[in-house]
């Protein structure tokens, strides 16, 4: 099965017009990724999805942990969350390849509600983000995903049925339990999400916790336990990575300096902004901006 996976990714992107990069197929949610050179770790907001790597690997990091996947293992991430991701295993002979699925918490919530035997909710927490193994059956459900691209027409049709079944594998699977937590009402998981929704829309203000707490439902102390057990991160080192990266956006897509992109998302001092970006992002800001612009190099001749 991941043989002929593969193989269906690579014809359908030589039907492409080949090449490495970002392709986003016809049915809106899905994404192939192509590497064929290591890729260092960057920081990106990541949305619940399933992430299916087909040959190579990669690395997250996200608050104090670090997740390692490789091929026919998949990252489930149940809810937004701001991480920094690299490619660590990737050749022009064995170039990475992965599969990404957005979630559709309408249809995950409608399976569930079929199921004889739903899975019951996980005692503890743990992790928004894990990784785990891809079965024959789930990799069967990418594979007609990848090969319903090269029929557009059939897309509305066949894309809903198809995304149900994979969403049937992944609840009856090892981990349903966890990914159920994305269909249930009311659960820790669903009470941490309104919280974060504050924070991503009023980010550039300073949240007193109680707020966040409120939003979530929660104490104060319950709340900084689970937002902890689900994001590994407290909220302010959340609000900060929310920070950091929308002047990061700022600064390379409305080309703004490094001062005003601090103010905008909600620094008091510049230095302080500098300081920060540059632990979070390991470089400072300007020379960061910079070099992402720059032209890359030309090719070293053989």
């Amino acid at each position: 099965m991941a043989s002929d996976l593969l193989a269906a990714v690579n014809a359908y992107l030589g039907e492409q017009g080949g090449g490495e990069g970002h392709f986003e197929l016809p049915m809106g949610g899905v994404h192939i990724l192509r590497s064929f050179h290591r890729v260092a770790a960057n920081h990106a907001l990541y949305r619940p999805s399933l992430c299916v790597v087909l040959q190579g690997g990669k690395r997250l990091l996200i608050g104090g942990d670090r997740l390692e996947y490789g091929a026919m293992q998949c990252l489930v991430v149940s809810m937004e969350l701001p991480a920094c991701g690299g490619i660590v295993a990737a050749s022009p002979e064995e170039p990475f390849v992965g599969v990404t699925v957005d979630f559709e918490p309408a249809i995950l919530r409608d399976v569930l509600s079929h199921l004889e035997n739903p899975p019951a909710p996980p005692r503890d927490d743990g992790p928004a983000v894990f990784v785990a193994d891809v079965s024959d059956a789930l990799a069967d459900c990418i594979l007609r995903l990848v090969r319903l691209a090269e029929t557009p027409r059939a897309i509305p049709v066949l894309f809903p049925a198809i995304l149900r079944e994979l969403y049937y594998w992944l609840l009856t699977g090892p981990y349903g339990d966890q990914i159920s937590r994305q269909a249930l009402p009311e659960n820790h998981l669903a009470r941490i999400s309104r919280a974060i929704w504050l924070l991503r829309e009023n980010f550039t203000e300073t949240l007193p916790v109680d707020r966040l707490a409120s939003a979530a439902g929660m104490s104060v102390s319950s709340f900084h336990h689970h937002f902890k057990s689900l994001t590994s991160m407290t909220p302010l080192q959340f609000q900060k990575q929310l920070r950091l990266l929308e002047a990061r956006r700022l600064m390379l897509s409305d080309t703004v300096s490094v001062t005003e992109a601090a103010f905008r998302v909600g620094y008091e001092s510049a230095s302080q902004f500098s300081r920060e970006y540059s632990r979070t992002f390991g470089v400072a800001p300007k020379r960061d901006t910079m070099s992402m612009r720059a032209p890359p190099p030309d090719p070293v001749p053989a």
